[in-house]
């Protein structure tokens, strides 16, 4: 199987450079006043509101983020068609819109400040799980049952609008089960050969992923795939990120690991709200360390994580090389 042309961030994760990914998107919008209460979350804002993703986009840059990860994670084109109304060609434009926001914040910030920034900043393609489409929280356990051929289609037209509309490397995250993984890496590798990818996934304990499946076992389905740069963990509590780690770095033989949990916050599903202590100032400059010391060479935030949030990562890994 031949490998893709390593591109710019693969060869800052070559070095062993430690790469700050930005922090939340859909709850960072909700405090810009974006309205995410819908089935499409932060996806709705690209028709609605572009200029807060394009905004937020630019915080995290500015905040001192190398990647920003595009608003598509709930942009399936299944889900664009089912719930906008749109045909498959429409929906794939919203898709590239998503990424076309990333490059024009980009953009911007390469204006503020210089243009020797530009070779630092990059754009992921957020690929987010079946469970997102389906709304009802199974992206945090995995416990749901697709064909591979029709996980496959729900997952083609996103990756072909993002390839084609000029990401740098593919996000695939908050993946629950083995199932999906399998399902994804059979499409990227044999249909879209010339795209890096990395795969974040949610945990049921620092052991295994949602579904249960133990972190060997998915580790192994890595161990010649070359396209894939790093794999590690999103959207889990922060306090399990580092034993996770652990447990994944013995196992993994190419790459590098990431990481972006939550705030420390947990979401109380009844309530509807999220509760309990955020993890900032030092305590998460500490952890930030801890993460990388463990071997994540890619670092950032996810839900209800702030540029604030980012800065202080950026910082911490500053000072501990």
């Amino acid at each position: 199987m031949a490998s893709p042309s390593p591109n710019a961030l693969s060869v800052h994760i070559n070095k062993g450079s430690p790469i700050i990914l930005d922090g939340a998107l859909a709850t960072y919008l909700e405090t810009l006043g974006a309205d995410i209460s819908g089935a499409l979350w932060s996806a709705s804002v690209l028709l609605d509101q572009p200029s807060l993703i394009k905004q937020t986009h630019l915080d995290y840059y500015r905040a001192g983020a190398n990647v920003a990860i595009t608003a598509s994670y709930q942009a399936s084109v299944v889900g664009l068609v089912k719930h906008l109304d749109l045909s498959e060609e429409e929906a794939k434009e919203v898709v590239k819109r998503s990424v076309e926001l990333a490059q024009q914040a980009r953009d911007e910030y390469v204006t503020e400040t210089n243009e020797e920034v530009r070779g630092k900043l990059f754009i992921a393609g957020s690929v987010g799980p079946y469970g997102a489409f389906l709304a009802d929280g199974s992206e945090y356990r995995g416990d749901y049952s697709v064909p591979k051929e029709e996980m496959k289609d729900f997952h083609r037209g996103r990756i072909q609008a993002l390839v084609s509309a000029g990401v740098d490397i593919l996000a695939c995250e908050t993946i629950p089960s083995k199932g999906e993984t399998e399902a994804l890496l059979d499409l990227i590798t044999t249909e879209f050969p010339s795209i890096e990818a990395w795969f974040g996934f949610t945990l049921r304990d620092s052991s295994h992923i949602s579904d249960g499946t133990p972190l060997s076992e998915i580790a192994a389905l890595f161990d010649h795939v070359e396209q894939v740069v790093a794999l590690g963990f999103n959207c889990v509590p922060d306090d399990l990120a580092l034993a996770a780690l652990k447990t994944l770095k013995p196992l993994v033989k190419r790459g590098t690991l990431l990481v972006y949990p939550n705030s420390g916050e947990q979401w109380n599903a009844q309530a509807r709200k999220w509760g309990g202590k955020r993890t900032e100032g030092s305590t998460l400059a500490e952890k930030t360390r801890e993460w990388s010391e463990a071997g994540a060479g890619l670092i950032g935030g996810c839900c209800r994580t702030t540029p604030e949030d980012i800065g202080v990562m950026k910082k911490a890994l500053e000072r501990g090389r």
